[in-house]
Parts: structure tokens; sequence; C-alpha cells
């Protein structure tokens, strides 16, 4: 037990994703020395417990059962000594009722397996304490025609699976699975990284270099449990990583294009802030205060009412990309920036464009 332990801790670090940990779960079993033959999905049930034999099955399918690190089939007899690798969409006992909505959704994309959506901001997610009505899982439940009398937080999550997240005043892009097939599949694909998610950032400043690469532990703010930060020295957290991109520089604030390698709750956020560029107003992290250019009132009150254009946090899921699967061909989805982003942009540039003129190019003097 002390060595399956050991080696969960450590698939952990390598490839857990923050923001899907909670939709599932992954382990590493090493077969018992007197174990006799017996069925894979026989053997996983009786050895993890509280999981149906169709989604072990459908595990199995996907390529989220190795053993010995190879694909097997769902006949597969263990033997002693094996090693079992496994990644299994998490089952819950939460028993939240859900109640279908009639809330607009923008979807993007829709098949018989999964739907992409096009999240505005504001929308939460997932039902929670403070949040049970008014989520996209209530959308969701009303879009897909779910039964309300049989709907609950806990069979929602078997029946139709969320494998990523986004924050309540992010926008952009979330893939949902509509089966328990697909569901394990995008799981799959989340917990090896290879799901292709990038973000636009509106960010207070200009990064010195046009590309760079974050690479620092995430993890709960010791003293504000609520908040996240970054651990440079990789003592605490977990292992974190964002590819960044400026697209463009406005001087007081750019637009950076985030690429996640991996994906921790809030990640872009405290990885911008370590950077030295908060996002713009990002009220937990400090953003929603002047952080570039000489406090005077015309300008104050020019941000003041940029902050009212844009009310939230700049951040937006602008592109996601996976392998479908049942087809195994590669989808790309990209998204406009909603509206509140785009007006917020094009007054920064008509601002900078303004004082360009009136100091006769001189950025100093803005």
């Amino acid at each position: 037990m002390e060595q399956e332990q050991f080696e969960q801790e450590d698939l952990k670090h390598q490839y857990s994703d923050n923001l899907s940990d909670e939709f599932y779960e992954h382990r590493i079993i090493e077969v018992d020395g007197n174990q006799s033959p017996l069925r894979i999905d026989k053997f996983l049930m009786d050895r993890i417990g509280e999981v149906s034999r169709n989604r072990v099955q459908n595990a199995i399918k996907t390529g989220s059962v190795l053993v010995n690190d190879q694909e097997i089939k769902p006949n597969f007899k263990i033997k002693p000594g094996q090693k079992i690798t496994l990644i299994l969409p998490k089952s819950t006992t939460d028993k939240l009722r859900i109640v279908p909505q009639n809330i607009p959704l923008n979807v993007v994309y829709e098949d018989e397996d999964l739907l992409v959506v096009n999240k505005p901001p504001g929308l939460v997610v997932h039902p929670g304490v403070g949040h049970f009505k008014g989520t996209l899982v209530n959308a969701l439940a009303y879009h897909l025609r779910l039964d309300p009398n049989q709907i609950s937080t806990g069979n929602f999550q078997e029946r139709v699976g969320l494998v990523h997240r986004i924050d309540k005043n992010t926008s952009g892009l979330l893939v949902v699975a509509k089966n328990e097939f697909a569901l394990s599949h995008l799981a799959k694909q989340f917990f090896y990284h290879t799901i292709e998610r990038t973000y636009n950032a509106l960010v207070w400043g200009e990064p010195e270099e046009d590309r760079g690469t974050i690479n620092a532990h995430v993890g709960r703010h010791p003293r504000f449990r609520k908040d996240f930060t970054v651990f440079p020295e990789g003592d605490q957290g977990k292992w974190a990583v964002t590819h960044y991109q400026v697209l463009e520089r406005l001087y007081y604030v750019s637009l950076i294009k985030c690429t996640l390698e991996t994906g921790r709750t809030h990640q872009i956020r405290v990885h911008l802030k370590y950077l030295g560029h908060t996002l713009f107003n990002d009220e937990k992290y400090g953003g929603d205060e002047i952080l570039k250019g000489t406090i005077f009132s015309k300008y104050k009150i020019f941000v003041d009412h940029m902050f009212d254009v844009l009310p939230r946090h700049a951040l937006h899921a602008k592109s996601l990309g996976f392998i479908h699967p049942r087809t195994n061909k590669f989808m790309h989805f990209d998204s406009d920036l909603p509206d509140d982003f785009k007006v917020a942009m094009e007054h920064w540039r008509v601002y900078l464009e303004g004082r360009k003129s009136s100091a006769k190019g001189n950025l100093s003097q803005l």
C-alpha cells in the first residue's frame, strides 16, 4: 500500500490538472503476488468499490486503463505482480438536486457524444453553496431534457460529464461529455495534458519579452485560504506551467495569449501576477487598482470608466482543441472576445493614441 500511495503521488505531480481533479480520479495499483487470474473489470470493481462495471469498461475501451503501461481489452485477465494505471471519471455522493432552467446557451458544437459551449462572463459552472440555481449545469439539464425528478449533482456527473470548469467571471469555451464513453475519453486527455487550451488576458503594463514561459508551483495561499499563490521554490503547491505571448502592447495594458500546459486553479491569474502583470480588474489579486500610469484625475476617471466597461477580471478562454472520443479526429474551436472585452480594448487604444498625440510621441510623459 505504501508503494501504491507513493506512485499515485508521483503520477499526480507529473500529470494532474487541478481544474479537473474534482471530476476524475487516477490510481496506480500493484496486483498482489497471490492474486488468481481475474477479469480486470471485476478486479477493479472489487478493488475500488462504488464504481459501475459500465464505467470501468468505458475506461478500458478509451485506453484509460493500462496494464504494465499497455492498453488492454475488456476481457483481459490480470496476473500477479502486474501494475494497473487507471483514470476514471469520479463518482460523487453529492445529492444536491438540479433544477433544469431555460438559461440561454451559446452552443458552438454538439453531437451525440459531446457539446462545446461558449460561456458568458458571470455564469457559474456548477451548483454549490450560494449558487444552487442559475448555473451552466442548470442550463445543460434543460438543454439535454434531463428528468428533474431524477437528476442531482451526483448522477448528473455520471450521465453528463464535466471534465473541466472555468471561473464565474472568466468567459469562453468549455467541452461537456454527453455519455460515459466520451467522459472517460476526455478525462484521459485532460489528465495527460493533450487538450489544447489558449486564453486571452488583458494585463496591467507591458512584459519585457514578447513571449516566455512561467514555470512555478501554484497552491493555496498559506494565510488567505480562498486565494491561490505562486511558490517559486517548488516547496509547496503543484507544478504549473503557462506559456505566454504578447499580442498587443498599449503601454498601460497589454493583450496576452496564454497557453496552458497545466491547469491549476487560478493558474493564469496568479502566474501573471507573479510575472508582474496582474489581470486588469482582477479584484481578488489586486488588478482592480491602477498598477500602471501616473495617477492624475483624468486618467483615474478613465480607468474607473474602464472598470465599469469591463466589470470583471479580463480573461477569456479563447480556443479549445481535443481528439473526438468516437471519430479520433482532432477538433479545434475558437471564439471571439466577448463584447465587454472588445469595447475595453478599443477604449484603451483610443486613449493611448490621444495621449501620444498630446505628448507628441514621448511615452515618458504618459
